[in-house]
C-alpha cells in the first residue's frame, strides 16, 4: 500500500487515518477526498476503532484544495453559469460532505497537525473534536486572495474561535502559528513532533476510557447544540458559485502565474 494515498493503522484504542499525499502538499483532490470518505466510514463501522487519529505524512498537513484540479475544472466551466452544472458543484458537495462525515462521527476524532493546515486543510482540522499540532504549524484561510469563499468551514471556524478572530481569519487571509492557534482556541495544545502522535495516542486512550454509547450521544447533542443554520447544500453551493466567477479566475491565474492578484495594488 505504498502507493495509498491514505493510510489506515489500527491501534488499541484508535484508527489512524494518514493523509499519504505528501508530493502534492497533501492537496484535496477528488481522489483524496473520496478515498478519506471511504476510510472515515471505515472506521465508523470498525468497533475495533473507539476513536479517530486523523495526520498526514511529509512536512505539510494539508495545503488545502488541489487547485491544479480545480484550474482544469474552470477551464471546462462558463463564467456566470449555475455552480450545479459545473463539475465544481461535485466537488464542493464531496468535500461539505466529507467534513459533515467527519464532524457527525459518532466517535471522537483527534487531528494531529504535523504541519501547516491552510485553507480546506484548516477545515479537516477544525471538524475534528480534538486538535494538537506542532509549533511549526500554521493555520489559515487565504482564499478571499485568490477570489474564493471559504463558506463550508465558518461555521466550524466560529464555533471554536469566535466571531471577531473568524473575521479576522478569513478576511485577511493571514496565516497564524500554532501557539496564537492555541490561543484562539482553534487548537488544543502544542506538542513537539517527536511526541505528536504518543500525545494524539493518549488522548484517544483518555476518550476511550468513557463508554462507546456514552460518547457518542454526548457527540449527537454537542452537534445539536451548535447546530449550523446553512444545510451541507447549501455550504456547498455558496463555496461553488464564487469559483465560477472571472474574479476567482482572474485571482487563480495570477496565483499559478506567481502573480499579485489584478485587485493587489
Amino acid at each position: 500500500m505504498a502507493n495509498a494515498i491514505v493510510l489506515y493503522e489500527l491501534t488499541s484504542s484508535a484508527a489512524i487515518i494518514t493523509i499519504n499525499r505528501a508530493d502534492k502538499r497533501n492537496a484535496l483532490s477528488r481522489a483524496l477526498i473520496a478515498e478519506l470518505t471511504v476510510a472515515i466510514e471505515r472506521a465508523r463501522s470498525d468497533s475495533s476503532a473507539r476513536c479517530v487519529i486523523l495526520t498526514a505524512a511529509g512536512s505539510v498537513f494539508c495545503a488545502g484544495m488541489d487547485l491544479a484540479e480545480l484550474q482544469d475544472s474552470l477551464e471546462s466551466a462558463k463564467v456566470g453559469s449555475s455552480p450545479e452544472s459545473s463539475p465544481i458543484w461535485d466537488d464542493a458537495l464531496r468535500l461539505a460532505k466529507l467534513y459533515d462525515l467527519i464532524y457527525t462521527l459518532p466517535k471522537p476524532t483527534i487531528a494531529a497537525v504535523q504541519g501547516s493546515a491552510v485553507a480546506g486543510g484548516a477545515g479537516l482540522v477544525t471538524v475534528c473534536d480534538l486538535a494538537i499540532a506542532v509549533p511549526q504549524a500554521k493555520f489559515g484561510y487565504p482564499e478571499v486572495r485568490r477570489g474564493l469563499v471559504a463558506v463550508m468551514v465558518m461555521p466550524h471556524l466560529m464555533r471554536h474561535v469566535g466571531e471577531r478572530m473568524a473575521r479576522f481569519l478569513l478576511l485577511t487571509g493571514v496565516l497564524i502559528d500554532a501557539s496564537e492557534a492555541v490561543r484562539a482556541g482553534l487548537i488544543n495544545d502544542v506538542v513537539e513532533a517527536d511526541d505528536l502522535l504518543n500525545r494524539a495516542q493518549a488522548l484517544a486512550k483518555e476518550c476511550a476510557a468513557g463508554g462507546p454509547n456514552a460518547l457518542a450521544k454526548t457527540k449527537e447533542h454537542l452537534h445539536q447544540f451548535s447546530r449550523q443554520a446553512t444545510s451541507i447544500e447549501d455550504a456547498a453551493r455558496a463555496s461553488a458559485a464564487p469559483r465560477l466567477t472571472e474574479e476567482c479566475q482572474a485571482g487563480l491565474r495570477a496565483f499559478f502565474a506567481k502573480q499579485a492578484a489584478p485587485w493587489v495594488g
